[in-house]
């Protein structure tokens, strides 16, 4: 069984916009989404999400609006925007310069 793991700072607005690629969700959906997608080794709490999800609002990459969940209770759902779909991009161009970075320095040549 895989060990859960903290996130890495800066890394959770990359994972809540490439969730949200996939279409319009709540915020434990995108809780589950995230958990499920790495087999459960990514971990994110409430006291985090929701502070992220209101400041990527905030910014302008994600849109809200109020529905009613699967189970008949009014949730949040929120979507992506362009300029989120720009920062996506962004974001993961640097994840994986950064990524590409500390697999060098693991594993010099």
């Amino acid at each position: 069984m895989a060990k859960r793991m903290d996130l890495l700072q800066g890394t959770l607005d990359l994972l809540i916009l490439r969730t949200l690629q996939w279409g319009p969700q709540h915020g434990h959906g995108i809780k589950v989404a995230i958990s499920a997608t790495s087999h459960d080794v990514l971990q994110v709490d409430h006291g985090s999400l929701y502070p992220a999800l209101h400041r990527l609002e905030k910014q302008g990459w994600l849109a809200s609006e109020w529905k009613l969940s699967d189970n008949k209770q009014r949730a949040k759902y929120y979507t992506i925007t362009p300029a989120g779909r720009r920062q996506l991009r962004s974001e993961r161009t640097r994840w994986q310069r950064l990524s590409q970075a500390i697999a060098r320095v693991l594993d010099p040549a």
